[in-house]
């Protein structure tokens, strides 16, 4: 039974997304093609002033971008600073304006990280007019910036990407909102709570008194999943049994995590005409993340020590109704897209097996990435990827029919270097500013040495992928990484976003080259290869030395 029950939950996993591909990634092609409006649409769409058959220019539809996230993060700061006041707000009190603007950025550019415990910090107002609702329209909003550089591909001599309201609307209502009522239902039945009873005081075996914490958990819990959002309602996220009762809710909620990611290549092959061009990134994909799961799985059942030996591996922080196998396909599900939800604490992980999440992030999150971000990142890869080629065989590069010029490639280039810069620049700054190294030395890091290091370079390596998972040693609600960490994660979601619509934009105007027999396929396994291959060299090798410093360096002491 041992051995059956994690084969049981990678085949239910594998079989779903398999069954789910073809049919979701061609309705999410529709939604986003069709030229009718929805009744509920056109009211909206009237609400805000928005011309649906008008479509944007680059440069408007990132204005669109910029200004709905800024008013969001505006807005849930202000919810928090006025919590003490609001219905349902539990009794608690006003949050701190720097935990706030964390928070804020947090949720917004779909990370969610969190630097508090949850459920006694926010009430439910806050929780669901605040964070829930950023759930729904960050994923949104990745998925429209993912369609927009997939129109620059498909398009051409045009100005125009689409339009950012009509794309935003569409993800949230034709999309997000009906496959979450019906997983809430599902994780309802399953045992995960649904209430507004706040905290009730029960009497326990023994005669002592227990305060339980109540929520609209369930309806938070599968948007967060869906749109690869990964906040939870409790602090101990989907290791708590409310919010993930038994293995099979768990299993539910990393299909939830994985459906949309994986089934938009089908949705890119459909838009761009050549549906074996979203197999390819399929292959891609999955590729790491079987080989992901299959390293950190091999390394926790591994597990070195006396202890591990005897419990048949390493589960320090992992639940027993989940064992080692379940909580490392959570994990590598979580980490690979930019979910950061977790049912074990991975900072107990083995040192390299605790490294796996952390790699799994450093590429980039592109197997399958978050709702949207993931298949631009891959997208942009593949650019690389051609040019390299390119390079190889002297000719000009091309992408779908599209001539990769000096600017695409500078921009893809500039693309790839973002988020090694914050991450490493940021972990730098923590360590090298004499002030700030002395706060995070004694009143973060619990963990000195090797794996202190480790759990800030995970904290800056989440913040700048949206990801939002986390090292829980790492005491991180501090002026300093509240500040760094919410600077970064503004800085790690808005500038590709900038980068890949202006990508998007130079593609759209450009003209379509015909494929010659000197064309490399990019449909085929070598293009597959050539792509991991690239993915490995340009992005995962930035990381090498800081890893040596270390979760390799701890792995070998």
């Amino acid at each position: 039974m041992d051995v059956l029950l994690p084969i049981l939950q990678v085949a239910t996993v594998a079989l779903v997304l398999a069954v789910l591909y073809r049919p979701l990634g061609d309705y999410m092609a529709s939604i986003y093609e069709s030229k009718k409006d929805l009744t509920i649409e056109r009211g909206l769409y009237r609400l805000i002033g928005v011309d649906s058959s008008s479509e944007q220019t680059w440069q408007a539809y990132l204005r669109g971008v910029l200004w709905f996230s800024g008013i969001g993060v505006l807005l849930v700061f202000l919810l928090q600073r006025f919590q003490s006041v609001l219905p349902y707000s539990l009794g608690l009190p006003a949050v701190p304006e720097g935990l706030s603007f964390n928070t804020a950025a947090s949720f917004v550019t779909n990370t969610n990280w969190q630097s508090y415990s949850p459920d006694v910090t926010l009430g439910y107002t806050v929780q669901m007019a605040g964070l829930a609702v950023q759930n729904f329209v960050s994923a949104a909003v990745g998925i429209a910036v993912a369609v927009a550089l997939v129109r620059g591909f498909a398009r051409t001599r045009t100005g125009t990407l689409g339009n950012f309201w009509v794309d935003l609307t569409r993800g949230t209502l034709r999309l997000l909102l009906p496959i979450s009522v019906l997983a809430a239902i599902i994780l309802m039945a399953g045992g995960v709570i649904q209430n507004l009873t706040g905290f009730t005081d029960v009497p326990t075996l023994s005669g002592a008194t227990q305060t339980l914490p109540g929520g609209p958990v369930a309806s938070q819990e599968a948007i967060k999943n869906l749109g690869t959002n990964g906040g939870g309602f409790f602090n101990a996220n989907a290791a708590h049994p409310f919010e993930n009762p038994s293995p099979w809710t768990s299993v539910l909620q990393i299909v939830l995590m994985l459906m949309i990611p994986f089934s938009l290549p089908r949705t890119f092959g459909r838009m761009v005409g050549d549906r074996r061009q979203g197999t390819a990134i399929l292959a891609f994909m999955a590729f790491f993340y079987i080989a992901s799961l299959t390293i950190v799985t091999l390394l926790e059942r591994a597990g070195f020590g006396t202890a591990p030996e005897l419990a048949g591996g390493a589960m320090e922080g992992k639940e027993v109704r989940f064992g080692i196998d379940g909580s490392t396909l959570f994990g590598t599900s979580s980490t690979l897209t930019s979910t950061g939800a977790v049912n074990s604490m991975h900072d107990s992980y083995t040192a390299v097996g605790g490294m796996m999440p952390m790699l799994n992030m450093m590429l980039g999150e592109v197997a399958p990435g978050g709702v949207g971000a993931g298949l631009y990142g891959v997208l942009i890869l593949a650019i690389i990827a051609v040019f390299v080629a390119g390079l190889l065989v002297g000719r000009t590069p091309e992408y779908l029919g599209k001539k990769i010029g000096p600017r695409q490639i500078t921009l893809a280039s500039l693309y790839i270097l973002v988020m090694p810069t914050l991450v490493l620049v940021g972990t730098a700054l923590s360590f090298a500013i004499p002030g700030i190294r002395d706060d995070v030395l004694n009143t973060s890091i619990w963990n000195p040495g090797n794996h202190g290091l480790s759990e800030v370079l995970y904290a800056f390596t989440s913040a700048a992928n949206n990801n939002g998972s986390a090292f829980a040693g790492l005491t991180a609600n501090t002026p300093w990484l509240n500040t760094a960490l919410g600077v970064v994660m503004l800085l790690g979601r808005f500038v590709p976003i900038v980068l890949v619509l202006a990508l998007a934009g130079s593609l759209a105007a450009g003209d379509r080259v015909p494929a010659t027999s000197g064309t490399l396929p990019t449909h085929r396994p070598l293009f597959v290869g050539l792509l991991v291959g690239v993915t490995v060299i340009v992005t995962a090798l930035t990381f090498f030395p800081v890893l040596t410093l270390g979760p390799l360096a701890e792995g070998l002491l």
